[in-house]
């Protein structure tokens, strides 16, 4: 709430919130958009595999040639760690580098926003953990809808409500986990050359289409608020704003959960295909249950939409504005010293799961790709199962075959124990372990 009068205290001392940024894609330029429009926030370093497309993203963004000229335009990440800054914005989306970026940070006494959520589900709560050892911030990204989950989370809970259930809403339909890079952009709407024109990288754009993305999204949530996990992953019923309460409830109560205090996406789109009246499709959700009759009969005094009993009712969030709020993140690390949203726990997981029937030797291609798609998953149950995460499942050959629909092990591929990676995620399974 005083996050703007704070940052015009640290302006006024000469002492201005000093951001570099690793990675500018979409989500990193949506924010490097506002850079110019928040006095007392600089970003003096960006850090990108490509420096001139990095440059390029802020001229679209509209930076000037002053802004521009103070800027340090590089691809060496270990400029993101020196000087005077205070937060590394870690927007790459590449899991292997998210940890090893974010734990240079941490070394280096730094505050840590991870966009890159694909990281944090790998080996999120270890990081964090990290962080606070060190004395530093490891912070979820406001403006992504897990942090803006966790927010609306901690609201319900602060004030005195049970979360039933939580999540965010997304277009779906069951066929989508078996979508491929080749045949995505048809259900976007686009053809191959207007999607390619446009910059669009089907393997990214079809992460959000197959469940991967919201299987990530939601193990982070419950990483983050302590939320279960459906037992059997996400079952994304179709439902619209206001019949959150009705379909977001346990079934002995005529909804669809198995239990309360679980996180769960709802599909914009029937199972026949037609669209959900009022979806949910951009935005994230609570549903919360009244601790007492008094309370029941304020939700409807006061205009929320409940089930028929009075008992459960929905907030929502129709929208999410991704890399333009991500300030939020950065100005409550630096001048609260607060993260918005942060793993406490490692309750879910997400597992790779084959998209066809798989040969031995056959290479994996990750999340999006034409091989496997990410379900979510117990954390006890993944680790019991021997799953392997999603995260780490590019570029590894299979040992085995693994037919269409089955969760891929570790055991049925090839890989190095003593990859950096590996081992953290390792480090973090052994840490946590529930």
């Amino acid at each position: 709430m005083n996050l703007h009068r704070l940052l015009n205290a640290r302006r006024a001392a000469g002492k201005p919130v000093r951001v570099a940024l690793i990675g500018a894609g979409k989500f990193g330029s949506m924010f490097l958009s506002q850079v110019p429009h928040v006095p007392g926030l600089e970003v003096p370093v960006i850090v990108d595999l490509d420096p001139q497309r990095a440059k390029d993203a802020c001229r679209t963004v509209g930076w000037d040639d002053g802004r521009m000229a103070a800027t340090a335009f590089t691809a060496d990440a270990a400029k993101a760690t020196s000087g005077n800054i205070e937060v590394v914005v870690e927007a790459t989306g590449n899991p292997a580098a998210g940890i090893t970026h974010a734990r240079a940070a941490i070394t280096a006494g730094k505050h840590v926003v991870m966009v890159n959520v694909e990281a944090d589900v790998l080996a999120g709560p270890l990081l964090a953990e990290e962080a606070r050892k060190a004395g530093v911030v490891y912070s979820l990204a406001y403006g992504d809808q897990p942090a803006l989950t966790a927010e609306i989370v901690d609201w319900a809970r602060a004030i005195g409500f049970r979360v039933v259930a939580a999540g965010k809403g997304t277009k779906y339909l069951p066929v989508y986990h078996d979508v491929t890079p080749d045949n995505v952009w048809q259900h976007y709407g686009l053809t191959a050359s207007e999607a390619q024109s446009g910059g669009m990288n089907p393997q990214m754009f079809n992460s959000f289409l197959d469940g991967t993305k919201s299987a990530i999204e939601m193990a982070a949530i419950a990483n983050a608020t302590g939320l279960d996990v459906p037992a059997n992953g996400l079952s994304f019923p179709p439902c619209g704003v206001d019949d959150l309460p009705h379909v977001m409830r346990p079934r002995e109560n005529g909804g669809v959960l198995e239990k309360l205090g679980v996180v769960e996406v709802v599909s914009s789109l029937e199972r026949d295909g037609r669209p959900v009246f009022r979806d949910l499709r951009w935005g994230v959700y609570v549903v919360l249950e009244a601790p007492n009759d008094y309370a029941a009969d304020c939700f409807r005094q006061y205009g929320l939409k409940t089930d028929a009993s009075g008992r459960y009712a929905a907030m929502y969030k129709p929208y999410h504005l991704i890399g333009l709020e991500l300030n939020i993140s950065i100005l409550s690390a630096a001048l609260r010293r607060e993260p918005t949203g942060q793993p406490h726990g490692f309750r879910g997981d997400v597992a790779a799961v084959a998209k066809r029937d798989l040969r031995a030797g056959e290479m994996l291609d990750g999340e999006g790709g034409y091989t496997v798609w990410g379900k979510l998953m117990p954390a006890a149950a993944s680790l019991k199962a021997g799953a392997l995460p999603i995260g780490l499942a590019h570029r590894l050959t299979l040992k085995n075959d693994v037919g269409r629909g089955a969760v891929v092990r570790w055991a049925d591929v090839e890989f190095d124990a003593g990859n950096d990676t590996i081992k953290t995620r390792k480090a973090m399974e052994a840490a946590f372990a529930l």
